[in-house]
């Protein structure tokens, strides 16, 4: 049998108390009463409840301070205010100082039934809501863990036997073999470098990327995400057209964690583009802030999947018709760029394409 939902009716009349105590028998609550507001925030010490109803004129302490303490002490128990002073001054008042809803007297039964059902389900969905973010949270954990073993582990294998490989056969391999060599020990040392910048990002203390932040040239990071970017988009026939207003324009900043924000953007507009079409990267010098525009003609994505594509592991459905993804790319970006003390927003419609706008402090000389 399901646990008892826990009620408190806080009201200076007996009449009150005695009559929504009867309406409410029968069903599955614990109902508790209190003809004062000190009585009232005692019992919710003592119960816990999950919906506590409350009189805004009572006596000593006043509903609004009740529902004050409540929502200092408990931010997910409902409370619904009961008063027959009721204007839509009190109505706000109330709603500022944390009430759920607002229940003008007298009503009746089939009135109060319903707004006690609805301030229970206000409180399980406070509750779930919760419970998913803590679920998250650990899940983003784990990721970093799996991060950490999965990819650097093999990374380390690799890095070490071409080191090896290069050591053995220094004097037989010739010029444009060891310079290919030496770009391949560069770019793994940067996959190794950006697993450390996405366990950061990922770990609760992001902000330690800071402690490697040095002066760095916007376009040498343009031109750095374009290398990881362009093998994709010759395949797709696509052209990224790169227009940057001030060559000198700088930051602050980490300039492996920004590199991989850029290359997850300008990917994602090549990744949603149709095949031999262009990608637009803008950057727009300021004497505050530098803007880096990404704009792309593609597919675009729906209204209402705006609003969750900065979510963790959240995968558009548009997204999943074209390629597949992980879900993090836009979310590590999203707090790279906030580490950077910038912003990040996304306008886009439906088959005409999106643009990511990035606004990142500039560097004053």
């Amino acid at each position: 049998m399901a646990a008892k939902h826990k009620i408190i009716i806080i009201d200076d009349e007996d009449v009150v108390l005695d009559s929504c105590t009867q309406i409410l028998e029968g069903n599955n609550y614990t109902v508790v009463t209190a003809s004062n507001g000190t009585q009232g925030l005692k019992l919710v010490e003592e119960v816990d409840p999950d919906l506590v109803f409350v009189d805004l004129k009572m006596p000593g302490i006043s509903g609004t301070e009740v529902l004050e303490k409540i929502a200092h002490t408990d931010p997910t128990i409902a409370t619904v205010v009961i008063t027959g002073y009721a204007t839509i001054d009190s109505a706000v008042e109330a709603m500022k100082k944390g009430a759920y809803d607002f229940l003008p007297k007298p009503f009746t039964p089939d009135e109060f039934r319903m707004i006690t059902r609805r301030g229970l389900e206000r409180r399980r969905l406070l509750q779930e809501t919760i419970a998913l973010r803590k679920e998250k949270e650990v899940l983003r954990d784990n990721y970093a863990a799996i991060v950490s073993h999965e990819l650097k582990a093999p990374l380390v294998a690799i890095q070490q036997n071409l080191y090896a490989l290069l050591g053995e056969q220094s004097d037989n391999l010739t010029k444009s073999q060891k310079d290919r060599l030496e770009r391949m020990k560069s770019r793994i040392d940067d996959l190794n470098k950006l697993i450390l910048s996405w366990l950061r990002v990922l770990s609760v203390d992001i902000n330690n990327i800071k402690g490697s932040f040095t002066n760095l040239r916007v376009q040498t990071l343009i031109s750095k995400a374009l290398e990881s970017v362009e093998p994709h988009a010759i395949r797709k026939d696509i052209e990224i057209v790169t227009t940057i207003d001030d060559p000198n324009s700088s930051i602050l900043g980490d300039e492996v964690s920004f590199t991989e924000a850029l290359v997850n953007i300008i990917g994602n507009a090549v990744k949603y583009s149709y095949a031999s079409s262009k990608v637009f990267v803008t950057v727009k010098g300021k004497d505050v802030v530098i803007e880096i525009e990404i704009s792309d003609s593609g597919i675009g994505i729906p209204k209402d999947e705006l609003a969750n594509i900065f979510t963790d592991f959240y995968r558009g459905k548009s997204g999943q018709v074209v390629e597949g993804s992980h879900g993090l790319g836009l979310t590590i970006s999203r707090r790279i760029v906030e580490v950077h003390g910038g912003t990040i927003a996304v306008e886009s419609e439906p088959g005409k394409g999106t643009t990511f706008i990035i606004k990142v402090p500039a560097l004053t000389i």
